[in-house]
């Protein structure tokens, strides 16, 4: 993140929510930032969903990340949790903490992004807090969205003889982080590029909603790391689920770098092992399955079949029938 500005004076809390952030709460549930809440009022058929996650600058993103695509990260990575509930976004709370000292130039740069991915998938600002710290920029974003009444994907809903799916493609996260720090020199530089954009602006898979709602088990958003967040769901609905990583789903830069591995096998594992790539992991009855994979593909998202969900506890991972154990499941925070 770039330092204070030069040739200004500092920036008062209040201006900067009234300059950057009033602007961004249009709708009348915001009170124009000028209370200390927000009024939602209820929707009649339709449960409430709320979710919240946070980015730590050096450990979510660079410190020489742009902060409009670090502002469009925490929209994302928040509409990510949603997907996998098959929940419609409605608005955020937003809470700050700048560096002592930043200007106005980076804090307008973090609107502009906010601006632009709250427009693209239908949010409005509905409050939040800002404060100063001595520390690295902190922001946290707390997501509300909307499903009908019971009718919210859950991670407790697969039970033994399930199919495990996946959306997209797995490990570009984990990959783009690495191209992002300067690292994958023996990719082209294309192929860094479209990496690293993939770790700083995911694509939530909001479109996936109908299908889950009408066909999901379970599911979860893959934010840990493939194996981590199907472990989620095999905790939660006390299953065990059995991975086959040979039909992981690859992006064409992913699978020049796997070529390239004297271990492909260990290749395989780093990358469903690696976290930020917020595609969604479920489970549907076998019956279900291929409806829910046709649902997805009219909804322009590609699922693939990756496993099972058999009796017992926790995550097998496999590749070509052999049973094979990563070195860790997924990231962790400590």
């Amino acid at each position: 993140m770039s330092g204070p500005d030069q040739n200004e004076g500092p920036v008062d809390e209040f201006d900067w929510i009234r300059r950057c952030l009033m602007p961004l709460a249009g709708a009348p549930e915001a009170l124009g930032l000028l209370d200390d809440a927000a009024v939602v009022p209820s929707r009649p058929g339709f449960d409430l969903v709320i979710t919240k996650d946070a980015l730590v600058e050096g450990v979510h993103f660079l410190p020489d990340d742009p902060l409009d695509g670090v502002a469009g990260k925490l929209i994302r990575v928040n509409l990510s949790d949603l997907a996998a509930k098959g929940a419609e976004p409605y608005g955020y709370l937003l809470a700050t903490a700048w560096p002592k000292g930043t200007g106005w130039a980076p804090r307008e740069a973090f609107a502009r992004g906010l601006a632009e991915d709250q427009q693209r998938f239908g949010l409005t600002l509905l409050g939040g807090d800002t404060v100063s710290t001595p520390g690295p920029f902190v922001v946290s974003l707390t997501l509300l969205g909307w499903v009908p009444q019971g009718g919210m994907v859950r991670r407790s809903g697969a039970r033994p003889g399930d199919v495990v799916l996946v959306s997209g493609t797995i490990g570009d996260g984990w990959l783009g982080l690495k191209a992002a720090q300067g690292g994958l020199a023996e990719l082209s530089t294309e192929d860094r590029a479209w990496l690293a954009g993939r770790y700083r602006k995911p694509e939530p898979r909001l479109a996936l909603a109908s299908a889950l709602k009408g066909h999901a088990t379970a599911a979860a958003d893959v934010s840990d790391g493939l194996i981590a967040d199907a472990g989620r769901i095999a905790i939660a609905s006390d299953i065990a689920v059995e991975l086959d990583l040979e039909h992981a789903p690859l992006s064409e830069p992913a699978a020049r770098w796997l070529a390239g591995q004297g271990d492909r096998d260990a290749g395989l594992l780093a990358l469903a092992a690696g976290g930020d790539d917020y595609e969604v992991v479920c489970t549907a009855r076998e019956s279900c399955a291929d409806a829910l994979v046709q649902a997805a593909a009219e909804a322009g998202v590609r699922l693939v079949r990756i496993g099972r969900v058999g009796a017992g506890q926790g995550v097998e991972t496999r590749l070509n029938g052999r049973l094979v154990t990563p070195e860790r499941a997924g990231y962790r925070h400590g």
